[in-house]
Formats: C-alpha cells, sequence, structure tokens
C-alpha cells in the first residue's frame, strides 16, 4: 500500500511539475537565446534510454554479460519486433513536440484540463482498434468530459487593447489546436503500444529502450530539419539553463513513473492523482505564474473534467487505464 500512495504521489508531482516548469521556460524572457524544443525531446529521449538500461542492468544484478545478451536478443535479433515500436516512438516524438508548441501558447491550467481529452481518444481507440466495449458510466464520463472540456475554452470579455486580442486569440487557437493534436497522438500511440505489449512478455523496460531508439533518431531528424540553422550557428543545447535542464529530467522521467503507477495503482487512485494535478496546477499558475485568471466557466468546466475522470474509473476494466500516457 506504501508504495502505492508514492507511486501516485511521484505522478502528482511529475506531471504538475512537468507543466509548470515547461510553461515557465517557454514564457520567461532572457538575453540569449531560448532552447529549442525539439532538442529537448531528443535529449529527453537520450536521458530516457540511459535510465532504463540501467534498471536492466539492476534487474539482471549488474551482470554486464546478461544484460548484452538480453537487448542482443530482445532487440538485435527479433527486427520485425523492434520495428514494430517505430509507429509509437514517431507518434510520441511528434507528441512531445506539440505539448511544447501548446505550453508556449497556453496557460497551464487551460492546458491541463483540455489536455484530459486524451481520455476520450484512448477510449474511442480502444474500442476501434481492441474491441473493447465501454460501460455506460464510460460513455457518460466522455460527454461530460466534452462537456467540461467546451467550458474551459469557451471565450470571455476582456478589457485592453483590440490587436493584442486578436494575437491573444491566435496565440490560443494555436495552443488549442497542438494540445487537439497530442491527445489524438496520445490516444493512438497508447492503444497500439498496448496491443504489442499483450502480443509478448517482454521487459517493460527494454520495451521502453526500443521506444527511445526510435524517438531519438525521429526526435534527432526533425530536429535538424526544422531546427537544423539554429543548432548549426550556436550548437544544440544553445539556450539550456537549469530550468530547462529540469524539463528534459521531467519528460524523460515520465514515461518510468507512468510504468510504476500502473503496476502499482489502480484506475480509480490514477484518476485522482490526474485530477489532483489540475488543481495543483491551477492554483500555481493563479497564483505564482500570473498567467491566469480563472472565469466562473472555467470552474464549472474543470470540475466536469475531473468529474468524469472520477465516473470514467467507476466499474472499468483495468485494460484501458493502462494506455493513458501523461
Amino acid at each position: 500500500m506504501t508504495i502505492t500512495y508514492m507511486s501516485l504521489g511521484v505522478l502528482v508531482l511529475q506531471t504538475t511539475s512537468l507543466v509548470l516548469t515547461m510553461r515557465y521556460s517557454r514564457t520567461l524572457k532572457e538575453d540569449g537565446p531560448r532552447y529549442l524544443a525539439s532538442s529537448a525531446v531528443v535529449s529527453a529521449e537520450m536521458l530516457k534510454i540511459f535510465a532504463c538500461t540501467l534498471l536492466v542492468f539492476m534487474e539482471n544484478n549488474l551482470n554486464v554479460r546478461a544484460v548484452n545478451q538480453l537487448l542482443r536478443e530482445e532487440i538485435v535479433n527479433k527486427p520485425v519486433e523492434t520495428m514494430k515500436l517505430a509507429i509509437p516512438a514517431g507518434i510520441y516524438t511528434l507528441q512531445n513536440n506539440l505539448l511544447y508548441v501548446a505550453l508556449s501558447n497556453l496557460d497551464a491550467a487551460t492546458y491541463q484540463v483540455t489536455y484530459q481529452l486524451k481520455i476520450l481518444t484512448t477510449a474511442l481507440f480502444s474500442v476501434s482498434m481492441l474491441g473493447r466495449r465501454l460501460g455506460f458510466y464510460q460513455w457518460l464520463s466522455l460527454l461530460l468530459l466534452m462537456a467540461g472540456v467546451t467550458l474551459v475554452q469557451w471565450p470571455t470579455e476582456s478589457e485592453g487593447d483590440s490587436e493584442q486580442k486578436i494575437l491573444s486569440a491566435g496565440s490560443q487557437f494555436v495552443g488549442l489546436m497542438a494540445v487537439l493534436m497530442a491527445c489524438v497522438s496520445s490516444g493512438f500511440a497508447g492503444v497500439y503500444f498496448e496491443k504489442i505489449l499483450k502480443e509478448t512478455k517482454q521487459s517493460v523496460w527494454v520495451r521502453n529502450i526500443q521506444l527511445g531508439l526510435f524517438g531519438f533518431m525521429f526526435g534527432f531528424v526533425g530536429m535538424i530539419m526544422f531546427d537544423g540553422q539554429s543548432v548549426r550557428q550556436s550548437g544544440m543545447f544553445q539556450g539550456y539553463n537549469i530550468i530547462a535542464c529540469t524539463v528534459v529530467v521531467l519528460q524523460a522521467l515520465g514515461g518510468l513513473v507512468i510504468a510504476v503507477v500502473i503496476k502499482y495503482a489502480d484506475n480509480i487512485l490514477k484518476g485522482f492523482a490526474t485530477s489532483l494535478s489540475i488543481i495543483v496546477s491551477t492554483l500555481i499558475s493563479y497564483f505564482l505564474l500570473e498567467d491566469f485568471n480563472p472565469t466562473g466557466v472555467f470552474f464549472i468546466g474543470t470540475v466536469l473534467v475531473i468529474a468524469a475522470t472520477f465516473l470514467y474509473s467507476y466499474e472499468r476494466k483495468p485494460a484501458i487505464g493502462s494506455t493513458i500516457k501523461v
């Protein structure tokens, strides 16, 4: 029971910290160039590979020969199985880049609530790809979720220059589109990854190494394509500071935390952790970052989203929750 609540506590801390730190890092005014989002994605994949490799070493009692044989058998000698991970890895790489775009254009609270639409996309892909059936409470929760997100994104009247309003509305639209694309990619990649995991009994950490390898390759190619000139001029790690490095570490550890939570926690407690993360992000975004002014409509929408999260977990089979990536 202790490890269950510890893993949930780490999940709340990791999710909240990542969103707020990433938002702060993308809005912080600096003298030099800002770090490249594509570079941060590549760095996170490198760190994830290192961490998973270390965990595999620990599972094999730090036996170098055993680990080398295991990785060779599971990765090199099974090219077809390894290539299956290229699809979710590419999608996750796209998703990670989209999250940087979203948090560059949306406040942390709005992002957190809207991103819960991944529950909807995961459910729909589970029904279509895995033939899973949802109960009455699950469909009802999805309707509440859509209603809540709609209220969160509801436009409000504000004072200020009309040109600034237009720019703000355009920026918010870009952020919203990025979140919606990330939700779709998260749902598909999560269900696809679950399907792969059910076909084999391979270690979760080995699978994450495979994901990381493809994620690194896709991320590196994307970085060269879109930010190649900046990388050649100022290097891959331009603009890196303590905040940027913290974002990279939190993003890399995200997948590892989710793996532990799936192993030790049930779905209702995971829903509680997600809801608590939304509340904490909203409070910190309002009091510390001061980039968010809540309205009555926003609070109603947030309550609906949190209620939908709990309702979706009610009488639900454990399988769907394991595919959700946060």
